[in-house]
């Protein structure tokens, strides 16, 4: 069984942040028909469900539906966003009795012409972080920049600080503000790309020991980062996954993936992989 998939619901996003990859696929929402089948072949094999790959799945017009229908399925569901839309859905997610964890990626405000002022933006993520840790659902506050723009760090901290004001304890990737609240610090890393250096040494990555991703057009990739299908394994919408696999592809790739010798190009080319050195 797996720990988690990335099923993209949606590759639109209604930002464009330097530090992210992006895509060049067609523009598509998954219809909840389409997210039914998909995620039904997911079942019993996955613990967590991730509505991302790309996109910002807070986007995606029948939301509450897929919350219900990953919940049918015995799903616990993770939310990957940037924020912007929360204040707007706040009572929809809190509603949704199987969402585990929500993230958000604070560090999309420097980069981005917001419409809201800093302040205005943070007061709708910090009060979605209280709400939710009150229904028992985990919220993550990254701030995934360091080595790269993070001017507005500073003032993002004493804004929170006001906010959660206890006692910070430190965990293993940044600091617990209070009771199911974090902040996660990370550096800016770059995408795995067949345009991008070479990383040496010897790495290996989750993808396929604990993780996958589908991509909305069915494409079955092997981890969160190959935002354009570059490493196809099959197609969801018409294979099952145990056969796709069990495809000469995907077994040599978890193989080398394993033994720290990536053999993909795309795997080769992951300066996130490197930099973790899994």
């Amino acid at each position: 069984m797996l720990k988690k998939a990335y099923l993209e619901i949606t590759n639109v996003c209604n930002l464009s942040c330097s530090f992210c990859h992006g895509t060049k696929r067609q523009k598509k929402f998954l219809s909840v028909e389409e997210f039914r089948l998909l995620a039904g072949k997911l079942k019993g094999k996955v613990e967590f469900l991730y509505f991302h790959l790309m996109g910002e799945p807070l986007l995606h017009p029948e939301l509450g539906q897929l919350l219900s229908t990953a919940k049918d399925l015995g799903f616990k569901v993770i939310l990957t966003t940037n924020g912007t839309l929360l204040p707007k859905l706040r009572e929809l997610l809190l509603q949704a009795e199987n969402l585990y964890k929500v993230s958000i990626s604070l560090h999309c405000y420097e980069v981005n012409a917001m419409g809201s002022s800093l302040e205005d933006y943070l007061a709708g993520c910090f009060r979605f972080c209280q709400e939710a840790s009150q229904r028992g659902i985990l919220s993550v506050m990254r701030l995934w920049n360091q080595g790269g723009e993070d001017r507005l760090n500073q003032e993002i901290l004493s804004a929170m600080h006001t906010a959660f004001p206890g006692e910070w304890k430190d965990t293993y990737s940044g600091s617990r503000l209070s009771n199911r609240v974090f902040l996660e610090w990370g550096e800016r890393f770059d995408w795995p790309d067949p345009e991008a250096p070479l990383q040496e040494g010897s790495y290996g990555c989750y993808g396929l020991r604990d993780q996958l991703g589908i991509l909305c057009n069915g494409t079955v990739v092997p981890c969160c980062l190959d935002a354009e299908g570059n490493i196809p394994l099959g197609n969801l919408f018409t294979q099952d996954l145990e056969e796709i696999l069990r495809s000469p592809r995907a077994e040599a790739l978890k193989r080398s993936l394993q033994n720290r010798h990536p053999q993909e190009a795309l795997c080769r080319h992951c300066g996130y992989a490197s930099q973790k050195k899994y």
